[in-house]
């Protein structure tokens, strides 16, 4: 038999494709402003033909880029084939805003590159280069559709291209051979096969666990628990919001950036985590701007769909998604900003504990060991029925600035898809000393999205300036509450 080559889609990478129409687009992306001067022409413009060269090279870095979906015939199931008409210029594009360009026509430019679905019948990315920027800066926008990456891994593509060295040599550019993709017969007979072994699979999986018996039933136990915790959350819907109107296809794309010193310094005197900080900051910001829209948020179930990443570090660079995700309640009816804080750090402490991710994994390995459509009606189901009310990932980047073709990445604003019944979505990114915040908002829902960006803005000063009253961790207090004194040449505590 004549060698081919094709790989399968894991159960939620196809999820991404089923909950994608026409007006929700599942593509992940980013807004990468460099400073252009080595990407510059003498006249100022963008050296296009250099920079298509070296895009082309660093795809031998990420086969993936190169392929493109098949559908299996019966089963209605996609799988990835090398495309053997890829032609790199249609996904590589450049583009010029008006000189001189300034920010506000640049978010602009990318909401309408994000509201454009991407082609199913082409490799599912695209990256435009736009010049013509003030400072004669260059800005990179990139899209990358969801079955394709996840957070983590849309960044090792991004970065893909790039380097710490500012000197480093362009890539080479070898040539590329594509791998004859299989037939529709071996495609259906491979898939048929594939069904059939499934029960013999599990069976065998089974057998194996009779070895270690005690350490398996902690882990099947563990599985229903987490399994039980994620249906409950995902079949109770939170609040509505003005965040949750049917949304359409057009998007508005906004940003900020903070100091991650100063993110840093606020976990450090309150406690918790770096996510802490994001969530806290999202939750004060969003109390305020349902406030401004005369909102009444006492009494509100509002929540935020956090994803985790259980991605394994040899798993860096490996295309596809590897993230599980938590529900976590945002206080928005707490006034005093160190209590909404506090709790929640005691909510992501509690759904750490919880075994909700961990309910996500094993409802994503039911649907690869088979109950595919059970799994994803599940999903499509919490959607509808409004599980939560926004998304707020939080990816960690490269600590230190990375270089295209020599010219510095100096900022870096990542996106998040909507889902059904979800006008925004918030992003960040965290990069050479900088935490970076993108806002993806449907265009009709939102038109005050940038009150909401500055709303985020005022809320992380507004915690800097409660963490500067905190005392230090392991210090005491001030008199008048809880301190410890020396009596009788012994430490006491008042009560």
């Amino acid at each position: 038999m004549a060698y081919t080559h094709y790989e399968r889609l894991s159960a939620l990478d196809d999820m991404f494709l089923e909950i994608e129409d026409h007006n929700v687009h599942m593509h992940v992306g980013s807004v990468g402003i460099f400073d252009g001067g080595p990407l510059l022409t003498a006249d100022g413009g963008l050296d296009f033909d250099r920079v298509l060269g070296h895009a082309e090279a660093s795809l031998r870095r990420t086969p993936r880029l190169r392929q493109k979906l098949r559908n299996v015939p019966l089963f209605n199931r996609p799988v990835w084939v090398d495309d053997a008409t890829f032609n790199i210029q249609y996904h590589v594009r450049h583009t010029t805003l008006p000189r001189p360009g300034d920010v506000r026509l640049l978010k602009r430019l990318a909401g309408r590159v994000m509201s454009q679905q991407l082609d199913r019948g082409k490799p599912l990315w695209e990256m435009w280069f736009v010049d013509g920027l003030q400072d004669n800066r260059v800005a990179v926008i990139t899209k990358g559709h969801h079955c394709m990456v996840d957070g983590i891994a849309g960044i090792d593509v991004l970065t893909a291209s790039m380097s710490i060295d500012p000197k480093a040599p362009p890539a080479p550019l070898k040539r590329w051979v594509p791998r004859p993709a299989p037939s529709t017969v071996q495609l259906v007979r491979d898939e048929l096969w594939r069904q059939v072994t499934v029960p013999w699979s599990a069976a065998q999986a089974g057998v194996a666990a009779l070895a270690y018996p005690r350490r398996t039933l902690r882990s099947v136990r563990d599985a229903v628990e987490g399994l039980a915790q994620t249906v409950s959350a995902g079949l109770s819907p939170a609040s509505a919001s003005p965040f949750n109107p049917d949304i359409g296809p057009h998007r508005r794309f906004d940003w900020t950036r903070f100091d991650l010193d100063a993110v840093k310094a606020v976990k450090n005197r309150l406690g918790g985590t770096v996510n802490d900080v994001a969530l806290a900051t999202v939750a004060g910001a969003v109390r305020h701007f349902l406030k401004g829209r005369g909102v009444a948020v006492r009494d509100l179930d509002f929540r935020a769909m956090v994803p985790v990443s259980f991605r394994a570090s040899t798993e860096r660079g490996v295309p596809g998604n590897r993230v599980s995700s938590m529900l976590a309640r945002l206080p928005l009816d707490e006034r005093d900003p160190a209590a909404r804080y506090a709790q929640i750090v005691r909510t992501t402490h509690r759904l750490k504990d919880s075994k909700q991710a961990l309910g996500v994994e094993v409802l994503e390995e039911i649907a690869d060991r088979g109950f595919y459509t059970l799994a994803i009606g599940f999903t499509q189901l919490a959607t509808r029925l409004r599980a939560y009310n926004i998304v707020v990932t939080n990816v960690p980047g490269m600590p230190m600035p990375v270089y295209y073709l020599g010219a510095q990445l100096q900022e870096a604003y990542p996106l998040v898809p909507l889902f059904t019944g979800q006008a925004l979505g918030f992003a960040l990114l965290s990069y050479d000393g900088g935490l970076f915040w993108g806002f993806n908002a449907d265009w009709d829902a939102m038109p005050d999205l940038h009150d909401l960006v500055d709303a985020v803005d005022r809320e992380f000063a507004v915690l800097r300036e409660v963490a500067g009253r905190a005392p230090l961790p392991g210090a005491t207090k001030g008199a008048g509450g809880k301190q410890a004194r020396r009596k009788n040449g012994r430490t006491a505590h008042a009560a």
